[in-house]
């Protein structure tokens, strides 16, 4: 997301203005504003002029605002192997992380859905590779459950989505809303260790 502009000259002082314009983005975020660049530039203290030169329009600002970690896996090294106890750590851990980045994830889920080709970093499937982390231990244990397929439907049904969907419409609390979405992907888990082939 970085423009030439920051590529040259006093690149720390600019680190830090671009810095100032995510954390402000975030905050109004947070809020549940939508910012545009000139309302980030006001909450940090900046010029718009300054601004513009870093996110030419909202739709980059809002992208520069996304959560930036991209780790393998949202597990500790010291996860169990057993597949039910380790897709349940993975599940307090990913839903902890959905509701912690609620309001970046919500705009990266608006910004999906516009007509565009490029998709934000959070919708590229990355959570997908998370699950199937989670589930690695099934290679060995059940070499006939499908990884692949049983870490898309957890995903799809556990996911930002779904967290949306439970807090907005079904009207449950964040904690309600977290342990549905553990007891979904443990019983899609279980329903393809029963039955492997389905």
């Amino acid at each position: 997301m970085e423009v030439p502009y920051e590529r040259s000259g006093r690149t720390a002082q600019k680190s830090r203005t671009r810095q100032a314009l995510v954390d402000a983005t975030r905050e109004l975020l947070a809020q549940g504003l939508t910012p545009k660049v000139e309302d980030a530039a006001e909450r940090a203290g900046i010029s718009r002029t300054t601004a513009y030169r870093y996110f030419p329009n909202q739709r980059t600002l809002l992208l520069g605002a996304q959560p930036q970690i991209q780790p393998d896996t949202l597990l500790d090294a010291d996860a169990p192997t057993d597949p039910r106890a380790r897709l349940d750590a993975f599940m307090t851990a990913f839903t902890r992380y959905n509701l912690d980045y609620e309001p970046q994830l919500r705009t990266a889920l608006r910004l999906s859905l516009e007509a565009h080709t490029d998709r934000p970093v959070l919708r590229r499937g990355r959570a997908i590779r998370w699950v199937e982390e989670a589930l690695a231990p099934l290679r060995h244990t059940h070499p006939h459950v499908d990884v692949h397929q049983l870490a898309v439907a957890i995903r799809s049904a556990t996911g930002i989505e779904s967290l949306i969907w439970l807090l907005d419409i079904a009207g449950l609390t964040p904690g309600q809303a977290a342990e549905t979405v553990r007891h979904t992907a443990l019983a899609l888990l279980d329903a393809a260790l029963d039955n492997p082939h389905r």
